[in-house]
């Protein structure tokens, strides 16, 4: 056979690799072995070798190499580096170690493929004797390997030894400069990152896309929203504001810094797009609570027929469990299953905890039973659900599976923040001190101004509100805002202002501008009757510029959204609303319904009080829902703000009267209203 056809025989093979084709390999095998000579030629060997590996057939690949005489570096060096890119860690090890019992001696490709083996199998001890033999051989010095061995250093956690031998390597090369940056970020240095970026201009070095995009996530993770604006500046002097993934990595950078107005520019600006970076720009909007945004841009990438990732559905479905969008849920539930994404840890995932926070726990626990695999963040959703609905013996049981004689992941942060939740608003308060003592004695996790505000509103909804404020004045922490709001708000459900005094002055010294604080001092003040000091607050307010927040309810009618203010008259239908209402109101009170004129929140005479709490902005979106849709459909309405006892009063008597489910989620929990209860 001449020499033409081999080559020609060993371009085969080369395509075979680069497409990925085992059957045009074993094609090609077959017509060497039938037409050339025995053994075939080493370069034919080499490639057979490599492609046998890289295409995932471990075995087929050694047996070539045995069954080949006249094997040399390149031979042991296509089959470890190809066991390396198939992901067989352990086996490439093995055979790097049998080249050196042939007394084959590696190269500067060799070693390489050595250290990334080592590195994956966080095997430290191993990857120092092939530094050893790295230094032996005279090979450290070579800017790859010298890269190759830091890398292994950066990700076994032996910071030490990788900073050392960086400093070492006497010609460092921009993918040096890479590996440093991007473990630094990876170990949870941003600022080392950015210090070592600084470095690297210093000395004249040009980044990359690589070295820009390392940058950035290590802003994003510091949020310095300075430094990365000045990278920004960079990129566009640097010719770089075209490379996709460069905008994806400053979409994600402005979005996680809270400036999502640049992420939408960056974004339009780009000339080309891929998947990346509509998802970027999808988990930017759900991170700064734009979920109906993230919603429509889900829609648009539809239309415009961008491949789907389990991290866009995933992101997707955050957004729906952040606005209670269960009907644009379960239409991305149906997409994921048609993607064949559903069962995956992030897709599955976050089905758990959007028909959690969509008040479905039924859906929520089959989408957790099917899932194959699960791991903490889905176990926190499932519990997080039951907190949501106040089930605190299911979110209990869950949790007691995850303690250490279970056999569940052990908990973590945020589960006892999700299982305290659940006893708060169950009024569980035995069963939610026991947990919150278990923390640090049972599993070495010290308690945050989160898990103090759960004990805090506990206490506070059970009534023990002096109990409460002897609590937060023995924490170890200082008390921050969530801490002395819920102090305020148990005070005002209980009628205690000279407390809800102290806990609005606290309040005041750590945000003076936020109007929440304000008005929840002016309703404490209202509900026990003290109209002027109600008054004078409010008036306060005005002083110095601060405005109420606005309250909202939603409510979805055939995939439209309709939103109402209190006393809202806007709505095409105000009139038949408000006929309805009047209705309601007179049934109810002929039932034996009475308003709770306590909660108008000003100083009017009876019959004023009574219309101002029926016009609630929920009572208006629950005649909406009562006019349109179907008896058969759930009545799910949403709310900004906290719902107020008088409607909810009123939205039991009213599921009683109508045989109407209610479904009711504030800014705090679900509220499901059936037959009276």
């Amino acid at each position: 056979m001449t020499p033409h056809t081999a080559n020609a025989l060993g371009s085969l093979l080369k395509n075979a690799i680069s497409t990925s084709s085992t059957r045009l390999g074993r094609v090609v095998h077959a017509r060497i072995v039938k037409t050339l000579d025995s053994p075939p030629p080493p370069f034919l060997a080499n490639y057979l070798i490599n492609m046998y590996s890289r295409l995932d057939h471990p075995d087929s690949a050694r047996l070539v190499l045995r069954l080949t005489p006249s094997r040399n570096v390149v031979s042991w060096t296509s089959l470890v580096s190809g066991l390396v890119q198939s992901g067989h860690f352990s086996l490439a090890l093995f055979e790097f170690f049998e080249m050196r019992r042939e007394g084959v001696s590696p190269n500067d490709f060799t070693f390489p493929c050595a250290f990334k083996a080592a590195a994956s199998l966080r095997a430290p001890v191993t990857g120092k004797q092939i530094h050893a033999l790295a230094l032996k051989c005279g090979r450290i010095l070579d800017v790859f390997v010298g890269c190759s061995a830091f890398d292994m250093y950066c990700k076994s956690k032996l910071r030490d030894h990788a900073r050392k031998l960086f400093d070492e390597i006497p010609d460092r090369n921009l993918e040096t400069w890479n590996a440093y940056i991007s473990n630094s970020v990876t170990d949870g240095l941003p600022r080392e990152a950015i210090g070592a970026f600084i470095d690297f201009r210093k000395i004249g070095g040009h980044p990359n896309s690589i070295t820009f995009c390392a940058f950035l996530n290590a802003c994003s993770d510091a949020l310095l929203l300075n430094p990365g604006e000045q990278l920004h500046g960079l990129v566009f002097c640097s010719g770089f504001d075209r490379d996709v993934s460069v905008c994806n990595g400053l979409i994600d950078f402005y979005g996680k810094c809270k400036k999502i107005r640049s992420s939408e520019i960056v974004f339009a600006e780009m000339g080309t797009r891929n998947a990346v970076s509509w998802c970027s720009l999808v988990a930017a909007y759900v991170q700064n609570h734009e979920d109906e945004k993230a919603s429509l841009l889900f829609l648009r990438s539809r239309k415009e027929i961008v491949e789907t990732s389990d991290f866009m559905i995933s992101s997707t479905l955050s957004a729906c469990a952040g606005m209670a969008g269960l009907e644009l849920g379960r239409s991305v539930h149906a997409h994921a299953v048609k993607a064949c994404v559903e069962r995956t840890i992030f897709v599955g995932s976050a089905l758990v905890d959007m028909y959690g926070k969509c008040g479905c726990i039924e859906d929520s626990e089959q989408a957790f039973d099917e899932m194959p695999e699960k791991n903490l963040v889905t176990l926190n959703s499932l519990i997080g659900g039951y907190a949501h609905q106040g089930q605190v013996d299911m979110a209990l049981a869950l949790f007691e599976e995850m303690s250490p004689r279970g056999c569940s992941p052990a908990p973590n942060y945020m589960t006892f923040v999700s299982v305290l939740s659940a006893c708060s608003r169950a009024g569980d308060v035995e069963n939610g001190m026991k947990t919150f003592d278990s923390m640090k004695s049972s599993y070495g996790i010290e308690p945050g101004a989160e898990h103090y505000s759960c004990v805090v509103d506990m206490l506070g909804r059970a009534g023990m509100v002096e109990r409460a404020y002897e609590f937060i004045k023995k924490m170890p922490i200082q008390p921050t805002i969530s801490v002395w709001g819920a102090l305020q708000n148990a005070c005002r459900m209980h009628s205690k202002p000279h407390l809800g005094v102290l806990a609005a002055e606290n309040l005041f010294k750590l945000d003076p501008k936020d109007s929440g604080n304000h008005v929840l001092l002016s309703n404490t003040f209202a509900a026990a009757g003290r109209w002027d000091e109600a008054n004078t607050v409010r008036e306060a307010m005005k002083g110095v510029g601060i405005k109420k927040g606005t309250g909202y309810s939603w409510i979805t009618v055939k995939n439209q959204v309709h939103a109402f203010q209190a006393k809202d008259k806007s709505h095409r239908m105000s009139k038949e609303i408000l006929t309805m209402l009047t209705k309601l109101s007179n049934e109810m009170e002929a039932a034996g319904y009475k308003p709770d004129l306590k909660l108008s929140l000003y100083d009017l005479e009876e019959e004023e009080k009574a219309a101002e709490v029926a016009h609630h902005s929920e009572k208006l979106a629950l005649a909406l829902g009562l006019l349109t849709l179907p008896l058969s459909v759930p009545i799910r309405i949403t709310k900004n703000l906290r719902i107020c006892e008088d409607c909810h009063s009123f939205f039991k008597f009213v599921s009683g009267s109508v045989r109407r489910d209610i479904i009711v989620r504030d800014n705090n929990r679900f509220h499901r209203f059936r037959d009276g209860t």
